[in-house]
């Protein structure tokens, strides 16, 4: 007898969420069982649960999905979970909390399509978020030069080191944004600017960015007014504005959903899969190729 998909959802946050849900059961044919409000200590428990009920042949029919709001939460929640395994006894994890990951997979994908990103020179602004971090991780491991900025330098030096640590050889700088005026000049030499802010911050004027020669493509990730990028519509999907290539936050949603759902039924292909945002962005790639 075949045995079902199962998914384990597991969320920090009170509410599990409807959105990971939603995009679970469309992704592939499974079972979905939610678990919220859930703490490190907790995981034991629950992944031993879907560890032991099925033999070592039936485990690729189980999977833990870990969202919530929260990402630290959810890399404990991660790393709470790996701890569970042994041997052959281990189900397939995705992480992507907040989005994140599938998120900033999208936003880079989308930024390949115009430039090729070992040759490329790329400013990341709000980068010491999750999305935004994850943007600069991914664009560093592709061979870009990148500029992690931030309203404060320490924080923009310690998101660089992270992804100088975590992408060998990478070519990562932290720079401080505090004033507007600054974004002239950290734009003169780059190809590529997303901005991972948070919902409702504009982080840069449309006059700024217009000006700059060597720009070529845009990418917003702000879906709410006013929007991270001004002169950038949450619809644009490579809309092509004075020479240059800009895709707001639905723009770059389409292709993070198909990357979440690829990903999602990616789990059930066999019980030693964890897909993280190296992993993640590496379906994205299989997609856009």
């Amino acid at each position: 007898m075949t045995k079902s998909n199962v998914l384990i959802q597991l969320d920090p946050d009170a509410h599990a969420s409807a959105f990971d849900a939603l995009v679970a059961v469309d992704s592939t044919e499974l079972q979905l069982l939610q678990y919220h409000s859930v703490a490190d200590e907790q995981v034991e428990k629950l992944v031993h649960g879907a560890m032991f009920t099925r033999g070592p042949k039936d485990l690729r029919h189980t999977a833990v999905f870990i969202g919530g709001t929260d990402v630290l939460q959810g890399e404990a929640l991660l790393e709470a979970t790996l701890r569970c395994f042994f041997g052959p006894l281990r189900v397939s994890v995705m992480l992507d909390a907040n989005g994140a990951n599938t998120t900033a997979a999208a936003a880079v994908l989308a930024a390949a399509r115009h430039v090729e990103l070992s040759q490329c020179r790329a400013l990341v602004l709000a980068a010491t978020g999750s999305v935004g971090q994850r943007v600069g991780r991914l664009l560093a491991s592709q061979g870009a030069v990148v500029k992690l900025a931030s309203r404060t330098a320490e924080r923009a030096v310690a998101a660089a080191q992270e992804v100088s640590d975590a992408v060998e050889g990478s070519s990562v700088t932290g720079v401080m944004v505090s004033e507007t005026s600054q974004l002239s000049s950290l734009l003169g030499d780059c190809d590529v600017v997303v901005a991972a802010g948070a919902s409702g911050v504009r982080l840069l004027p449309q006059e700024i960015w217009q000006s700059s020669d060597s720009l070529k493509v845009l990418v917003d990730l702000n879906a709410v007014a006013p929007v991270g990028i001004e002169g950038i519509d949450m619809l644009d999907t490579a809309r092509v504005i004075e020479g240059k290539v800009a895709y707001g936050a639905i723009g770059v949603g389409g292709l993070k959903m198909k990357i979440h759902k690829a990903a999602v039924a990616r789990l059930f292909e066999s019980n030693d899969q964890v897909l993280n945002v190296d992993e993640i962005f590496a379906i994205g790639e299989a997609l856009t190729d």
